[in-house]
């Protein structure tokens, strides 16, 4: 068999329980769980971090957002920087980017070398910012700011405005769809599909679904971290719903053309996210928290080594994605990559040696670390320090302890709990060497 075409199926901003596989009952995402009986489902998948830039220039390069200096959102991705794409054009892949890039620009205060100061958020961004992705190229750097959800446009690599037509993620995919249909059929391709749904719309200050969306998912069950809180979710969960299901539908469209031109008998697609929402509840915006409702994503893969409708319990990242990408194509994954290949939780001994436990890093709302275990979620945060102007500190505070099992929507912070003392020892030690693995250095660690 040949080298398999990847689509790498990107939304922005979707929890997990927006999925039917995961529990969500109105039918949000039919397409989605139907191919889900089909593929791998990973259960247990989260961001590495809870921001759209630096969650963004991790799955480009394989590295934590610390490592690759891209920490909080306005940091442009280095020129140099050993990136997927470069990898893929190395192999004789065709390489291609539509959507959101978000790694463009360097805007705004840093105490951290960012490099010199450009603002590409709605404007073409030329060739040595695209990360390495030379064969096609669709793109604006923060697709909030030029477009809204039926109106706006992109730039192509010629850098000429090309309009979105209809709803945006329609837009989107029917140039997603030319793509697949003029490609080069001699070579594989890599294909980074980059929706901005269920991204709030930003200068609207809320979520946009299709027209409708408010009467069609009006009748939904309010997730369990929500209820009682204040937050905006009362008003945006039909639209984000909406939202969803728009990406759903897409997605069926995608898996149609790969099906009725053959090309599904060598075309992996994995789908996920960049990070969640908690609709204001846990801070002013709708990320940049500890909270599963911030961190945890869905997480599916489709296509030749994902088939079989199976469930992969063990917990997995974002940080997981780079390598496996390169796997599926038969390319070593660079050894200096923080993540795994997803591909070695599919036999039981991959299972058995896999670190069930995740490590996310939080910027711009705080400086903050989290450990996330089956059991318990641990967080920290730095102390006197901006979570837009530093990248880390030396010195952590505790600030979260949740007992996940007891408290599944984490509503009961232990922090403070004289009872769970040995615990929060234990977490911060297994965080502090999480840390050091990432080049954090050795770090402090006080009691909230």
């Amino acid at each position: 068999m040949s080298k398999p075409n990847i689509i790498f199926f990107f939304s922005d901003q979707q929890r997990w329980d927006t999925l039917g596989c995961y529990g969500q009952k109105l039918p949000v995402t039919p397409n989605l769980d139907r191919y889900a009986k089909q593929g791998t489902r990973f259960e247990n998948a989260f961001t590495c971090q809870p921001v759209c830039g630096p969650a963004r220039a991790c799955l480009q390069t394989g590295l934590y957002a610390t490592q690759n200096g891209c920490y909080r959102n306005g940091i442009a991705l280095k020129t140099d920087a050993k990136t997927i794409a470069k990898s893929f054009n190395a192999k004789g892949y065709q390489t291609a980017y539509i959507g959101k890039w978000h790694l463009a620009s360097n805007v705004g205060r840093s105490r951290e070398k960012i490099g010199g100061r450009f603002n590409y958020s709605t404007k073409p961004i030329p060739e040595r910012l695209r990360g390495g992705y030379k064969d096609y190229w669709l793109a604006s750097d923060v697709l909030e700011f030029t477009s809204r959800s039926y109106k706006g446009h992109m730039f192509d690599g010629d850098m000429q405005k090309v309009p979105l037509k209809g709803y945006r993620a329609d837009g989107m995919t029917d140039l997603a769809l030319d793509f697949i249909k003029k490609t080069d059929k001699t070579k594989p391709f890599f294909l980074f599909l980059s929706y901005i749904e269920p991204h709030h719309q930003n200068d609207r200050f809320r979520y946009e679904g299709p027209k409708g969306s408010k009467e069609k998912f009006k009748d939904f069950e309010v997730p369990g971290d929500l209820v009682g809180k204040r937050g905006d979710w009362k008003r945006s969960y039909p639209d984000y719903l909406g939202c969803c299901n728009s990406l759903d539908y897409n997605f069926g469209r995608i898996m149609s053309r790969l099906e009725a031109s053959g090309m599904d008998k060598n075309t992996i697609v994995i789908y996920t996210s960049d990070h969640g929402s908690h609709f204001k509840t846990r801070n002013s915006e709708y990320k940049r928290s500890c909270h599963d409702a911030s961190i945890r994503i869905p997480m599916l893969a489709f296509g030749p080594g994902f088939e079989g409708g199976q469930v992969i319990k063990e917990m997995v990242s974002l940080i997981d994605i780079p390598p496996t990408f390169l796997s599926c194509a038969g390319i070593e994954p660079e050894e200096k990559m923080s993540g795994k290949p997803l591909q070695k939780l599919l036999n039981e001994k991959g299972r058995k040696e896999h670190e069930n436990e995740i490590f996310a890093q939080i910027s711009e709302s705080e400086v903050g670390r989290l450990l996330r275990t089956p059991e318990w979620k641990y967080s920290i945060t730095a102390v006197g320090k901006d979570g837009w102007l530093d990248m880390g500190g030396e010195i952590y505070r505790e600030s979260h302890l949740y007992d996940l099992k007891n408290d599944p929507h984490e509503l009961n912070n232990l922090v403070h709990s004289p009872h769970h003392k040995e615990i929060r020892a234990d977490l911060a030690k297994r965080l502090k060497r999480r840390m050091e693995k990432v080049g954090e250095g050795s770090v402090r660690i006080e009691p909230a």
